[in-house]
């Protein structure tokens, strides 16, 4: 299955339209977005520009989304919200959080820590993909190339359980692809280096990462 994967839009123009663009270059399967999606007034135009696409959308609430966005989202049949769920498609299963586990910046959907690993753990497999909005703390995390943002919640996570790929963005300048212990860990945060990530995952051999310029 061919995954493209894009993080903080935030709600502009000319990012969702580099989301368009590449969906008609690539035709991927799905498109998975991880959080910071919207702005916080009136998502409605952004999210019928990516229920038009045409293909199944998955995706969280980041630290700037709205509650709201996930209410809107019966509205548009393309869309879904895989907060605190798994998805299984072709053969590949995704688990989402949406929000943010505790992290050093403000945000508007906080997450409560202990609840939701407990619950993220009972799902995971070594054969999973996890969506979330912040990377784990260490992993392409870096704020300003000084220090780490991520989160130690999604660290244990992926310690714990060991999924095969988590897909996150959050910092955007951290874009980009890295190992943690057999997890391929790719911050498709869109910013002027990068329009998200491809990646080729079949739910068995190991995920597949390109980034887009």
């Amino acid at each position: 299955m061919l995954i493209y994967a894009a993080a903080d839009v935030h709600g502009k123009s000319h990012r969702i339209g580099g989301i368009e663009r590449q969906v008609a270059l690539h035709r991927p399967d799905i498109l998975v977005l991880a959080g910071d999606i919207s702005r916080r007034l009136k998502p409605q135009a952004m999210l019928s520009r990516l229920d038009r696409l045409g293909l199944p959308v998955l995706l969280i609430g980041g630290n700037s989304d709205s509650r709201r966005l996930t209410r809107l989202l019966p509205s548009y049949p393309h869309l879904r919200s895989v907060h605190l769920s798994m998805t299984r498609i072709d053969g590949v299963e995704i688990v989402g959080v949406g929000g943010t586990l505790p992290l050093p910046f403000h945000s508007r959907l906080g997450i409560r820590e202990a609840d939701t690993v407990t619950r993220l753990s009972r799902m995971l497999q070594a054969n999973s993909v996890l969506l979330v909005h912040p990377p784990p703390y260490g992993i392409r995390d870096r704020v300003l190339g000084r220090f780490h943002a991520g989160s130690r919640a999604v660290k244990r996570l992926v310690e714990r359980c060991s999924p095969a790929l988590v897909i996150c963005g959050h910092i955007h300048e951290q874009s980009g692809v890295e190992k943690s212990g057999d997890t391929v860990v790719v911050n498709c945060a869109m910013g002027s280096t990068s329009e998200g990530a491809l990646i080729r995952y079949d739910g068995r051999s190991s995920p597949d990462c390109t980034m887009l310029p």
